[in-house]
């Protein structure tokens, strides 16, 4: 919150911006108090759920904000004529109170479908209402469709050939709700019965595991690395196998240039918020340079995320941020890996065998002289130690003045092992 104070100082001969005077949060709601929240943005790592008063509920072509009485219509629909009629049935059509956002589905929409849509919402809005002077608090009021209606909702158009389905049960739902809401697009849902798995059919698979791949290639033959970090995401671009026919600027604007849609294509795949920096070749020629900020930005503007990227700079850096309000697809579908711990790398055998042999110089000082020490560990390590470490071995032995036997076993992690003791005799 922004303090009425006014701070001291040596004056700079600029008048200061009014602040707006805004209460601390701990004098606008009193303990006891109950306020109906939503989630504005779900937790990410460490960072729990944002939660907000300000309501917002999507409908397919509308956006409720019963809180607000503002009118907005989305930046994506271009043509003027278009953006004046839509505000002005939406102006005629809203209830004394609430506002509404008029989303990029609705372009070219009847004005029929939007009234059916203001009823819906507002009626919805009624219902949470009710239920919040019955409910006790923390309740949840109301849930968002799932996963399978609200793909329908927000990504099911005209420009959407078929939409499979391999569930009985979710497809009649979808049927349902393509009917009420799109019933002009019912003929595009299709439900797969056969023996082969849908995502067989459609090669889903692999596309998914490309998906999570640190390298993409271009076309041309270049590619892309992307390395995502807790602070931001990294994206090189790199022109490997592709060899321009005229000059090296040429083969690098041409790789850059192919690069832009690429990484707007993966930022949207996976699924990439927060900060990003995409590393461009360098270029020589400021015009190349412009060429392909314009493009970046040209492309950026297709992505519903909110996105914001600053000019490409000399050494061919665009700093950009996405905005973020899901896990990414890399959070969602893998796992830290226990041996890297999120690193990427893990030490290599020799570096392990070096430890294995440290830890058995420690761990040997409670072991009686004479004994013969039992050693067991990978595989990998054992082996690396008889061919290259057999003189280490000899110099412990001689130290500890005790024969080391070393034996394999599948079941130990490399780095791990396991000691025991045997008569000398054994």
């Amino acid at each position: 919150p922004s303090r009425g104070r006014r701070r001291g100082g040596r004056g700079r001969g600029r008048s200061q911006a009014p602040q707006r005077s805004r209460l601390p949060i701990e004098q606008q709601l009193r303990r006891g108090q109950d306020i109906i929240v939503q989630i504005a943005k779900e937790p990410m790592g460490t960072k729990g759920a944002r939660l907000t008063s300000s309501i917002s509920l999507p409908g397919r072509h509308l956006v409720f904000t019963p809180t607000s009485n503002h009118i907005g219509v989305s930046r994506r629909i271009a043509s003027a004529e278009e953006r004046a009629r839509l505000r002005q049935d939406v102006v005629e059509l809203r209830p004394p109170q609430g506002g509404f956002i008029v989303r990029t589905a609705c372009e070219g929409v009847s004005r029929r479908e939007i009234q059916r849509d203001v009823a819906f919402l507002t009626k919805l809005w009624s219902s949470i209402l009710r239920k919040n002077e019955s409910m006790p608090p923390a309740s949840i009021l109301y849930s968002d469709l799932d996963v399978a209606l609200r793909v329908v909702r927000d990504m099911f158009s005209s420009e959407v050939d078929r939409l499979w389905c391999d569930d009985p049960t979710t497809y009649s739902r979808v049927v349902q709700f393509v009917q009420n809401y799109m019933p002009r697009l019912r003929a595009r849902v299709s439900l797969h019965d056969g023996p082969q798995p849908l995502f067989d059919r459609f090669n889903i698979e692999p596309q998914i595991e490309r998906a999570l791949d640190r390298k993409v290639w271009l076309k041309s033959g270049g590619y892309l690395i992307f390395d995502q970090a807790e602070a931001l995401t990294a994206i090189d671009v790199n022109t490997g196998r592709f060899v321009g026919k005229r000059s090296q600027d040429d083969t690098i604007f041409k790789t850059n240039l192919e690069a832009v849609e690429e990484v707007v294509k993966q930022l949207r795949l996976r699924n990439i918020g927060g900060i990003i920096i995409v590393d461009f070749i360098d270029m020589a020629r400021e015009g190349d340079r412009k060429k392909v900020s314009d493009t970046l930005a040209t492309a950026l503007k297709r992505d519903k995320a909110r996105t914001s990227a600053l000019k490409i700079s000399e050494l061919g850096l665009v700093q950009m941020t996405r905005k973020r309000t899901r896990e990414s697809l890399e959070k969602l579908l893998t796992d830290t890996c226990p041996r890297c711990e999120g690193r990427r790398v893990v030490k290599s055998v020799p570096t392990l065998a070096a430890e294995v042999l440290r830890g058995i110089q420690r761990e040997a000082v409670s072991k009686s002289a004479g004994d013969m020490l039992i050693v067991k560990l990978n595989p990998e390590v054992a082996r690396y130690l008889y061919d290259h470490g057999a003189k280490d071995l000899e110099t412990l032995e001689q130290r500890l003045s005790t024969k080391i036997v070393l034996r394999s076993n599948d079941t130990i992690d490399l780095g791990a092992f396991e000691l025991a003791r045997a008569p000398a005799a054994a």
